[in-house]
Protein backbone atom coordinates (compact mmCIF):
# COMPACT_ATOMS: atom_id res chain seq x y z
CA UNK A 1 0.00 0.00 0.00
CA UNK A 2 1.05 3.30 -0.94
CA UNK A 3 0.29 6.87 1.46
CA UNK A 4 -1.13 9.90 -1.45
CA UNK A 5 -0.82 12.78 0.42
CA UNK A 6 -2.45 16.11 -1.60
CA UNK A 7 -0.55 19.28 -1.27
CA UNK A 8 -3.96 21.05 -2.84
CA UNK A 9 -6.59 19.57 -0.78
CA UNK A 10 -6.91 20.32 3.17
CA UNK A 11 -5.06 18.82 5.77
CA UNK A 12 -6.52 15.98 7.31
CA UNK A 13 -8.94 16.79 10.81
CA UNK A 14 -7.76 13.10 11.70
CA UNK A 15 -5.93 10.14 11.99
CA UNK A 16 -6.08 9.36 8.32
CA UNK A 17 -4.20 9.69 5.11
CA UNK A 18 -5.97 11.60 1.67
CA UNK A 19 -5.87 8.25 -0.09
CA UNK A 20 -4.38 5.00 -0.09
CA UNK A 21 -3.24 3.04 -3.42
CA UNK A 22 -4.02 -0.20 -3.05
CA UNK A 23 -3.68 -2.55 -5.94
CA UNK A 24 -5.28 -0.84 -8.90
CA UNK A 25 -7.45 0.96 -6.74
CA UNK A 26 -7.39 4.08 -4.93
CA UNK A 27 -9.39 4.40 -1.74
CA UNK A 28 -9.91 8.44 -0.92
CA UNK A 29 -10.86 9.50 2.40
CA UNK A 30 -14.17 11.62 2.62
CA UNK A 31 -13.60 15.30 1.51
CA UNK A 32 -15.77 17.88 3.45
CA UNK A 33 -16.09 21.37 1.90
CA UNK A 34 -13.13 22.80 3.73
CA UNK A 35 -11.13 25.12 2.05
CA UNK A 36 -7.44 24.28 1.86
CA UNK A 37 -6.16 27.81 2.03
CA UNK A 38 -7.70 28.90 5.11
CA UNK A 39 -8.77 25.18 6.38
CA UNK A 40 -12.38 26.55 7.17
CA UNK A 41 -15.63 25.24 6.02
CA UNK A 42 -16.82 27.16 2.96
CA UNK A 43 -19.88 29.28 3.80
CA UNK A 44 -23.31 29.27 2.29
CA UNK A 45 -25.74 26.41 1.38
CA UNK A 46 -25.50 23.34 -0.19
CA UNK A 47 -23.87 24.28 -3.58
CA UNK A 48 -21.03 26.14 -2.60
CA UNK A 49 -20.03 23.25 0.03
CA UNK A 50 -19.93 20.32 -3.45
CA UNK A 51 -18.61 22.54 -5.61
CA UNK A 52 -15.34 22.71 -2.68
CA UNK A 53 -15.96 18.97 -2.30
CA UNK A 54 -15.08 18.38 -6.08
CA UNK A 55 -12.17 20.45 -5.95
CA UNK A 56 -10.90 18.97 -3.07
CA UNK A 57 -11.49 15.26 -4.57
CA UNK A 58 -9.81 16.45 -7.39
CA UNK A 59 -6.74 17.20 -5.45
CA UNK A 60 -6.37 14.23 -4.12
CA UNK A 61 -7.44 12.20 -7.17
CA UNK A 62 -4.27 14.38 -9.25
CA UNK A 63 -1.82 13.95 -6.36
CA UNK A 64 -2.57 10.04 -7.35
CA UNK A 65 -2.12 10.65 -11.14
CA UNK A 66 -6.22 10.36 -11.38
CA UNK A 67 -9.21 12.48 -12.50
CA UNK A 68 -12.90 11.71 -11.99
CA UNK A 69 -13.42 9.74 -14.93
CA UNK A 70 -11.10 7.20 -13.32
CA UNK A 71 -13.69 7.15 -10.16
CA UNK A 72 -15.31 3.66 -10.08
CA UNK A 73 -17.62 4.00 -6.80
CA UNK A 74 -18.38 6.63 -4.84
CA UNK A 75 -20.07 7.00 -1.25
CA UNK A 76 -22.37 10.71 -0.63
CA UNK A 77 -23.39 11.79 2.82
CA UNK A 78 -25.74 14.87 2.89
CA UNK A 79 -27.01 16.60 6.06
CA UNK A 80 -30.10 16.71 4.72
CA UNK A 81 -31.60 14.70 1.92
CA UNK A 82 -33.98 17.80 0.92
CA UNK A 83 -30.21 19.12 -0.43
CA UNK A 84 -30.41 16.46 -2.58
CA UNK A 85 -31.87 17.61 -6.54
CA UNK A 86 -28.66 20.76 -6.28
CA UNK A 87 -26.33 18.36 -4.77
CA UNK A 88 -26.81 15.99 -7.67
CA UNK A 89 -26.78 18.80 -10.67
CA UNK A 90 -23.27 19.70 -9.06
CA UNK A 91 -22.17 15.78 -9.21
CA UNK A 92 -23.77 15.11 -12.72
CA UNK A 93 -21.75 18.24 -14.08
CA UNK A 94 -18.45 16.95 -12.13
CA UNK A 95 -18.40 13.57 -13.53
CA UNK A 96 -20.00 14.23 -16.74
CA UNK A 97 -19.83 11.71 -19.10
CA UNK A 98 -18.62 9.49 -16.50
CA UNK A 99 -21.38 7.76 -14.46
CA UNK A 100 -19.62 6.05 -10.93
CA UNK A 101 -21.90 3.43 -8.85
CA UNK A 102 -23.27 5.77 -6.22
CA UNK A 103 -24.40 5.35 -3.28
CA UNK A 104 -26.28 8.65 -0.97
CA UNK A 105 -27.58 8.86 2.37
CA UNK A 106 -28.66 11.12 4.74
CA UNK A 107 -25.96 11.29 7.65
CA UNK A 108 -26.93 11.61 11.14
CA UNK A 109 -24.12 15.03 11.74
CA UNK A 110 -21.15 15.28 9.53
CA UNK A 111 -18.22 16.66 10.48
CA UNK A 112 -17.88 20.49 11.39
CA UNK A 113 -21.61 20.58 10.55
CA UNK A 114 -21.14 20.75 6.98
CA UNK A 115 -23.77 20.05 4.51
CA UNK A 116 -22.27 17.38 2.45
CA UNK A 117 -19.14 14.80 2.21
CA UNK A 118 -18.33 12.45 -0.15
CA UNK A 119 -15.42 9.66 -0.93
CA UNK A 120 -14.55 8.04 -4.14
CA UNK A 121 -12.92 4.89 -4.97
CA UNK A 122 -10.87 5.21 -8.14
CA UNK A 123 -9.26 2.52 -10.06
CA UNK A 124 -5.47 3.27 -11.58
CA UNK A 125 -5.01 1.59 -14.96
Amino acid sequence: MKVITAPQAPAAIGPYSHAIHAGPFVFCSGQTPLDPTTGKLVEGDIEPQTHQVFANIRAVLGAAGLTLQDVAKSTVYLKDMADFAKMNAIYEAAFAPHKPARTTIQAGKLPLDCRVEIEVIACKP
